[in-house]
């Protein structure tokens, strides 16, 4: 560990974490563009395979970025595509954006440290950089947003520049140190340690833009969601989220140990796949899985659902638009089994259904989330902590989704349960 590195893990005043060199090189979980191709007609795209932690070089740092020494990190599912270099090698992200000028040509490397959330300490500003001093507690959002373009200032994710950090860009967060821009930087809550701080920004967000925002579902109270995967990361962010707006949730599981998990989360109904014979990733015939959805789903709730919270995609898609309530809203942030959906047009047109598109969510919208988070109103889904050099392990995890909640991942913290700086908020009523 570098002497920078050091010094945070002790606990140094920001002011002397500006004195200390920053090391040349650092430990980073990565792909290699070598390993580009290595898949080709695989059946098993062994993520364990591709992922590797080792020494990568340090970046210079543009006016508008900081860098954080990153206590903990996450993975998500963008890790899990990055590493099977699905749908395309994310190296052709890099390429592209290092094209657009000098400070992005810095991400067109022959490796790529992966790694879309993050919760550490800012030791260096870029010269541009007003809100943030070396010794702040940050959390990192995922969204790398261009500010220049007048797009970014209705909504940071419509602007064309909107990119995912550490999917779409270099240098994220599974590593000891993450470049990030200081428009992705907030407060981290005081009475999270970094791993349960650190796993929250991508899942909590986005499920808040899918079902809270008004860019969303703009869910209300009594509304019921029908939330796939309800036992995973995203899922276990959305059942709070619906839990505590006053909805009816609804969770679709695939084991009773996750079942319970999603119960013990604030989910009132809770069906198995197998339930309705959905089994595996391929997709099952809409209407027949549907109708035996929708029967649970009423002699539960009453109702058939105002919403259905979707990101499994392909496998799911049809039953989705099937299932939602003549009026009902379909909202989708992700096609984890396949991005090719197919669905029977009469049940969205004649019963004036809506797909809505979701990704992300900008940093209001990541502020509000991390309030809840700061109340105490939201809890860290972290289920499972693996150091750093473990990182291909965990997300092996994920890929086979074997996994519940979020799975953290340390990096310069040296063990659990470190981070803490503030008491936990009292809950009252």
């Amino acid at each position: 560990m570098d002497v920078l590195a050091e010094a945070v893990v002790a606990g140094a005043a920001g002011a002397e974490l500006e004195r200390l060199p920053l090391p040349a090189h650092f430990t980073a979980a990565h792909l290699r563009a070598e390993d580009v191709g290595s898949f080709t007609g695989v059946a098993d795209k062994d993520v364990r395979k591709s992922i590797h932690v080792g020494s990568v070089p340090m970046p210079e740092l543009a006016p508008d970025e900081v860098l954080v020494a990153v206590m903990a990190s996450g993975i998500n599912y963008n890790t899990v595509w990055s590493a099977m270099f699905e749908p395309i090698p994310t190296f052709t992200f890099l390429k592209h954006f290092g094209r657009q000028d000098r400070w992005s040509a810095r991400h067109d490397q022959p490796f790529h440290v992966l790694g879309s959330d993050a919760a550490g300490v800012v030791v260096r500003t870029g010269a541009g950089v007003r809100r943030w001093r070396a010794g702040d507690h940050v959390v990192v959002s995922p969204v790398y947003v261009d500010e220049e373009d007048p797009a970014t200032h209705a909504d940071g994710m419509l602007g064309a520049g909107q990119l995912a950090w550490g999917f779409e860009t270099n240098y994220g967060g599974l590593a000891h140190y993450g470049v990030v821009r200081a428009s992705q930087l907030l407060p981290k809550p005081g009475h999270l340690t970094w791993e349960e701080a650190a796993v929250n920004p991508l899942c909590a967000g986005t499920a808040y833009r899918m079902l809270v925002s008004d860019r969303g579902a703009r869910m209300t109270q009594g509304d019921v969601v029908l939330i796939w995967g309800a036992a995973g990361g995203l899922g276990a962010y959305a059942v709070q989220l619906v839990r505590n707006g006053g909805g009816i949730a609804v969770g679709v599981v695939s084991s009773e140990a996750k079942a319970e998990y999603a119960r013990g989360l604030g989910c009132q109904v809770v069906i198995n796949r197998e339930e309705i014979g959905l089994v595996g990733s391929e997709p099952a015939d809409p209407a027949t899985v549907g109708k035996r959805l929708g029967r649970l789903i009423r002699a539960a709730t009453g109702e058939d659902p105002h919403i259905v919270f979707e990101h499994v995609g392909r496998a799911t898609f049809g039953i989705s638009v099937f299932v939602v309530r003549r009026g009902g809203a379909v909202v989708t942030c992700g096609s984890s089994t396949g991005y090719q959906h197919e669905f029977d047009n009469r049940y969205l047109w004649m019963r004036l259904k809506r797909v809505i598109g979701s990704h992300g969510a900008n940093l209001q919208e990541q502020s509000a989330v991390n309030r809840l988070l700061g109340l105490g109103h939201i809890s860290s889904a972290l289920t499972a902590t693996y150091p750093l050099t473990e990182t291909a392990e965990a997300a092996r995890l994920v890929q086979n989704n074997a996994h519940m909640g979020k799975i953290g991942v340390l990096a310069l913290a040296p063990r659990t349960g470190l981070g803490v700086t503030a008491p936990g908020p009292v809950r009252r009523g």
